[in-house]
């Protein structure tokens, strides 16, 4: 069997056409029909709800809680779960086992095992266009609008003509092929015609709740950022409609740029004997919460995309709802292709859910985050059908009964109510003792050696 390993950055769960995560348009028919073909996960999470640890631990098989890669910016180099010879990549378990290996566009972010690629073209950002920021409420990536390249001029097209020119190749060995979009990541500069599929008028904004921070421990109001966080910004200046349109169509655009590359398979001579993958490395806020972007324990930054068809295995129009992680990835391409991988992988094969997407599971879904700029505490969350609970601190948690609150507007973790049910499920992640210390990050290091400077002139003589 050849893969097709297909991945969207920052692409949240808005397409599953599910009102509790959004009840406006979509415009995802390609996505939609790969969904259609195999199986659909419908409740997938992701190990990291951020860029570099997510990719970090489902393409090395190697957990948060167990390589110390909770967040961006972190010294991945330090990782002593992470540099062992024993530790393989998902390209490198392939290209060991015969295969060719091809990698285009974002596919992994921070740790890669570069050897292990026939051919690889990383990603790189289109340039803003002139006049920008066009949004005008913040400089950097924080941004949208049309761009003024052409379609074919954008860089996450020229990823997706790479990997459709492989497909179109007379090939003597398997080949493992991966594509990834950086869209639709900030800032969303696509052509004109995808913000013409969602008019302004037609729009449907996610729904909020004003004061859904108030009942949050400290350490969870640090990580949502709280009043003053960009999507207060958005929403105060009345462009909320303006950001949610500009994220649809770049959303479009990343259908368009996956549906050309799934065509190419199609056509090629490949079709009958290439399983493919396709996910999103983490969910995405658009206001809720009070929150922006990902780098949140909720279910806007972790909740996923993730759909499998594998030839004589899946059958169409499968859906699965049992909790899985992106961790689960690995082990499972490794199984179809009958592949070995390494003993120490974290995940479990999917392989049962794809032939049959009721079969019995016990959930995989845990997540971790750390603080960016404080590494000192591991958070840790679990989707279970009980529910979400969620451990920052000894005495700060949160649990949510998603089965009546699936916006997870009201913290319960109090209620007397719950008690054996949090109970249940704090036992299922682990603990402070068992879970890996978050490495220091570059910001971590810059934020003590500060410190560390004013203690050293506060305490000097001939500090006024």
């Amino acid at each position: 069997m050849n893969v097709l390993f297909l991945v969207a950055d920052d692409l949240n769960s808005w397409m599953l056409e599910n009102a509790d995560r959004y009840a406006g348009k979509v415009v995802a028919p390609n996505l939609r029909k790969l969904a259609n073909s195999g199986v659909n996960f419908t409740r997938a999470y992701t190990a990291a709800p951020v860029c570099s640890p997510s990719r970090t631990a489902f393409f090395s098989g190697v957990a948060p809680w167990k390589s110390g890669i909770y967040n961006n910016a972190q010294t991945i180099s330090s990782s002593e779960a992470l540099n062992q010879d024993a530790v393989l990549s998902l390209a490198g378990l392939f290209k060991k086992s015969g295969y060719d290996t091809f990698g285009y566009g974002k596919i992994t972010h921070g740790w890669d095992q570069k050897e292990h690629w026939d051919d690889k073209v990383g990603h790189k950002r289109d340039p803003a266009p002139p006049g920008a920021p066009l949004a005008k409420l913040s400089g950097g990536e924080q941004d949208w609008g049309p761009i003024h390249l052409t379609e074919e001029q954008m860089n996450d097209t020229g990823g997706a003509n790479r990997a459709i020119a492989v497909l179109e190749k007379k090939h003597d060995k398997p080949f493992f092929l991966a594509y990834g979009s950086f869209n639709p990541h900030m800032p969303w500069y696509v052509p004109q015609t995808y913000f013409d599929m969602y008019p302004l008028d037609q729009i449907v904004l996610p729904e909020l709740k004003e004061d859904d921070l108030d009942d949050l421990p400290p350490l969870a109001k640090g990580v949502s950022d709280g009043i003053g966080s960009f999507a207060d910004k958005v929403i105060k200046s009345g462009k909320h409609k303006e950001a949610v349109q500009a994220y649809l169509a770049t959303t479009t655009y990343v259908d368009t740029q996956m549906g050309r590359v799934l065509d190419a398979l199609e056509k090629s001579p490949y079709k009958d004997n290439t399983i493919v993958v396709f996910l999103s490395d983490h969910g995405f806020h658009l206001g809720e919460k009070h929150h922006w972007q990902k780098t949140t324990l909720w279910e806007e930054g972790t909740h996923t995309l993730l759909m499998f068809r594998a030839p004589e295995v899946t059958t169409a129009g499968g859906m699965s709802e049992r909790f899985v992680s992106l961790l689960d990835i690995y082990p499972t391409v490794a199984e179809l292709c009958g592949l070995t991988p390494p003993a120490y992988i974290d995940g479990r094969s999917l392989v049962p859910l794809l032939r049959d997407p009721k079969a019995p599971w016990q959930s995989t879904a845990i997540t971790g985050l750390c603080n960016k700029t404080k590494t000192d505490l591991a958070y840790i969350s679990i989707r279970h059908e009980l529910g979400r609970y969620t451990r920052y601190g000894a005495e700060e948690a949160e649990f949510y009964d998603t089965t009546k609150d699936p916006h997870e507007w009201t913290n319960q973790i109090d209620n007397p109510k719950y008690a054996s049910t949090v109970k249940k499920l704090r036992a299922l992640v682990p603990g402070f003792e068992d879970a890996a210390q978050p490495l220091p990050s570059a910001l971590t290091k810059k934020r003590r050696e500060t410190q560390q400077g004013k203690e050293k002139r506060s305490s000097s003589p001939f500090t006024l």
